[in-house]
């Protein structure tokens, strides 16, 4: 996917370290750096930099639109996925009795919103089986006071990838939910099919090699109706300074209605400085030279006495593993010592592989992992 002399070019801050940990931080090329540099010489001509700033938003949403599936207008940016959630909850203006389904193995992100004590839904789990979730366990959750299942498309907690054709043709089929998808775990990372998915979501400073201070959300046109977010600002306000601006407040529809304020303007830059450098790539090239890495890693791991929490389903994999031990912080720590990062909490160790990595540094993890272990 990158040859030797682009991967030292474009992530010279690779040269040495072995990175398996994008899905906490990815590792942004320079070209991201040069864009945040042209935003700062853009914002130094004061007004005059408006103009420079709202190109590099239309330009940025026309990308996101394009890993979507979706058009520009479909598109909304804003600070953060979690921000895109609490809107999204806003939004739907739950009421008792309505029902919410979420799964264990998400994000806080997408599952808290549901979960605070002014919350009127009943709040159903989707509970996954040896690290999975199964289509068929979602059907008795499902019923005709369910408003809404939301789900990360991978999971940051093992990686495991949601069948996400089949799990909306089962919702459609047993309830008139609408489906909120986090993609932030696979954007930039795999291909994505997002037809049928009625909110879609995703941060920026992982997989996409982007900056903080990003939430991309897409609503299609479709659905515009359905989520209408009753939220103060302006930006995304029908007619904000008109005459009646302090009579009533009306929000546009859709994902126009994300964009409550005034967009990240660094952040913008340094989002469509990332999806170009990944589209040029092109992220299938990026998956076909990553998922072996990540197959190889899986079989590996699976050889050690850890006890590996990423289901073996070749369908379900996409760019993280992860495993618990009793010693995991030892491990960490000694991989640390190597200058080898990967991702520790609670136990857990994951690994998360991209296109900027190389099976020397699959097999550096592994041997060391192997040295770790054996001298416990």
């Amino acid at each position: 996917m990158l040859t030797e002399a682009s991967r030292r070019r474009d992530f010279p801050t690779l040269e040495g370290m072995t990175y398996l940990n994008s899905a906490a931080e990815g590792i942004p090329p320079l070209a991201v750096g040069e864009a945040l540099a042209r935003y700062f010489r853009d914002k130094q001509r004061g007004m005059d930099g408006r103009e420079p700033h709202f190109v590099e938003l239309a330009a940025a949403k026309a990308l996101v639109a394009k890993f979507y599936g979706l058009s520009p207008d479909e598109i909304a940016i804003c600070s953060c996925s979690s921000e895109a959630f609490n809107l999204a909850a806003m939004a739907l203006r739950l009421r008792d009795g309505d029902e919410v389904v979420i799964n264990d193995l998400d994000f806080p992100a997408g599952a808290t919103p549901w979960l605070q004590a002014d919350c009127p839904a009943t709040v159903r789990l989707w509970r996954s089986r040896q690290g999975a979730l199964r289509v068929e366990d979602l059907v008795p959750l499902l019923g005709p006071r369910t408003r809404l299942v939301s789900t990360s498309l991978v999971s940051f907690f093992n990686g495991f990838m949601v069948p996400l054709a089949a799990m909306i043709e089962t919702v459609r089929q047993h309830s008139p939910a609408l489906v909120a998808v986090d993609v932030t775990q696979a954007l930039g990372r795999v291909p994505l099919d997002l037809r049928g998915v009625d909110l879609i979501v995703s941060s920026t400073h992982k997989w996409i090699l982007a900056s903080h201070g990003g939430g991309l959300v897409g609503v299609p046109k479709a659905r515009a109706a359905d989520w209408n977010v009753p939220a103060g600002g302006w930006y995304h306000l029908h007619d904000a300074f008109g005459p009646a601006r302090f009579e009533k407040a009306v929000s546009l529809p859709g994902a126009a209605g994300f964009a409550v304020g005034m967009p990240n303007m660094p952040a913008i830059y340094a989002i469509k400085a990332a999806l170009e450098y990944l589209d040029g790539v092109g992220v299938a090239a990026i998956d076909r030279a990553a998922r072996p890495l990540v197959e190889t890693c899986v079989a590996g791991i699976a050889q050690l006495p850890v006890e590996l929490l990423t289901p073996r389903e070749p369908d379900c994999l996409a760019g993280i593993l992860a495993f618990r031990h009793p010693a995991a912080e030892q491990l960490h720590q000694t991989l640390r010592q190597k200058n080898i990062h990967v991702m520790h909490h609670a136990g857990r160790l994951r690994v998360a592989l991209h296109g900027y990595n190389t099976a020397a540094d699959v097999d550096l993890l592994l041997n060391e992992l192997k040295r770790a272990l054996s001298a416990n």
